[in-house]
């Protein structure tokens, strides 16, 4: 229903910028200069805040009765329940009245699911009627008010400031959201568990530990996730990086174009193959090769070890060291390359001394991202690199990284109020760790950042 709303708000809009442009044309008649706006922004006008209004209703209160419904959902609940118990409950009953759960049953929740049914049909029918009114109140009163004197390019370029402002604030708040929704849980753990025994600790076993609901703070020990996660990631990086630059290099340097034409496409279809395709290339041939070959020289190579995942992940990043570092080279003025060349320089000679310095920052930015994307993959480590926490520098042995664990703690059968607490913990201390990085990066890249006419 609520997309059947949308799909009518956006119908109006569209109805609002014919009509308004088309009665715009009309008022100017013979001489369309006597109109302070063109057509178009009257009806550009019309139309955006016709569906400002209509999807800003059905959005907005979309957010403020999904938090209504769960207060009331969760004001329902019997007392003595603890948090995550209060939470699997509301789950299990919205679940059961949406049909997708069948399996668990009880007084509680079904006493959930009943209020939860008549709360969502309401929500729908309420706001589905509320956006389609509002649309079409502010189709009526922007027709209205098209006229020749009218303001129509200001008013329209106002209203897309805010909303570009608007999207600016939503993704700020997002961030905000992340960290909120990770730090509650985090604290709860972490006054339980010291952080020295976690950050420091190379035992990592959570959930052997527990007795009575209180986890070992001995076997908590983070160590091995961040080793297995930073030692994947080098392996990666040491594949993309050299192949994605020097794939970039060739293209904007030395490819024609019918080469140009070919190889680009070719590397950018890596960047759409799923991970899990991924993940069977590394457990089916890659990671059976190296243990082969391995055997074949006299080394003892596991059938899960953390060369197989990052030599296969760093194939995965290469189109995106590949493509962002070739558009940062093709943005390099001309004019460096001719001075160089006019001083002698051959063209090698011109890539590295001037070229490559000149689009270090936008490399680096592209580097950055390979390394984000390799630090938060989770399949192909899970497929060719295992589950088990390693301690080890050694990448012929199996390792798991920290956001494989989280996936396992989160979608495992222990219970829920057992598993949030260190799957919370290794997400927020992994989202510190990447916030330094970049932050550290960022600092790099300016610092060698240089500005050409």
């Amino acid at each position: 229903m609520l997309s059947w709303a949308a799909l009518l708000v956006c119908t109006l809009a569209l109805a609002g910028f014919f009509t308004a442009k088309t009665r715009a044309i009309a008022l100017g008649g013979e001489s369309p200069a006597i109109l302070h706006s063109r057509p178009v922004y009257h009806g550009g006008f019309v139309a955006i805040r016709t569906a400002f209004a209509g999807l800003g209703v059905l959005i907005l209160g979309l957010i403020l009765t999904n938090i209504a419904i769960r207060w009331a959902l969760y004001s329902g609940l019997p007392v003595g329940l603890s948090e995550i118990e209060r939470d699997l409950v509301v789950s299990d009953g919205v679940a059961l009245a949406n049909g997708s759960l069948a399996s668990r049953s009880g007084e509680a929740r079904d006493a959930v699911a009943a209020l939860y049914g008549r709360l969502a049909t309401l929500q729908v029918w309420g706001l589905a009627l509320a956006s389609v009114g509002a649309a079409l109140f502010t189709m009526m009163h922007g027709l209205r008010q098209v006229s020749i004197p009218f303001r129509a390019r200001s008013r329209f370029e106002r209203i897309v400031q805010i909303v570009l402002t608007i999207s600016a604030g939503i993704a700020v708040l997002t961030t905000i959201g992340i960290v909120a929704s990770l730090l509650g849980q985090t604290l709860v753990f972490f006054s339980e568990i010291p952080v020295a025994n976690f950050l420091f600790g190379t035992l990592w076993s959570p959930l052997s530990g527990v007795h009575d609901g209180t986890m070992d703070p001995d076997k908590v020990g983070a160590i091995p996730l961040f080793a297995g996660t930073l030692l994947i990631t080098v392996i990666a990086m040491l594949v993309a990086v050299p192949v994605g630059l020097f794939s970039a290099i060739y293209l904007s340097d030395f490819a024609g174009a019918r080469a140009r034409s070919i190889i680009k496409p070719m590397l950018e279809i890596l960047a759409g193959i799923p991970t899990v395709v991924y993940g069977f290339f590394a457990a089916i041939t890659v990671a059976p090769f190296l243990r082969d070959t391995g055997a074949a020289i006299g080394l003892s190579v596991s059938s899960e070890s953390a060369l197989a995942a990052g030599v296969v992940m760093g194939i995965m990043i290469i189109p995106f060291v590949s493509s962002l570092s070739d558009d940062v080279i093709n943005a390099v003025p001309q004019s460096l390359r001719d001075g160089s060349y006019g001083l002698g320089a051959t063209r090698a000679e011109t890539i590295r001394n001037v070229v490559l310095p000149a689009a270090l920052p936008g490399i680096m930015s592209a580097v950055l991202l390979g390394v984000s994307r390799a630090i938060g993959e989770t399949m192909i480590v899970v497929m060719a690199a295992g589950q088990g926490a390693n301690l080890t520098a050694n990448p012929l042995e199996a390792v798991t990284t920290v956001t494989v664990q989280i996936v396992a703690l989160i979608t495992g059968d222990t219970e829920a109020s057992t598993a949030a607490g260190p799957a919370f913990a290794l997400g927020f201390t992994l989202f510190c760790v990447t916030l330094i990085f970049n932050v550290w990066a960022l600092r790099l890249v300016r610092k060698y950042r240089e500005v050409y006419d």
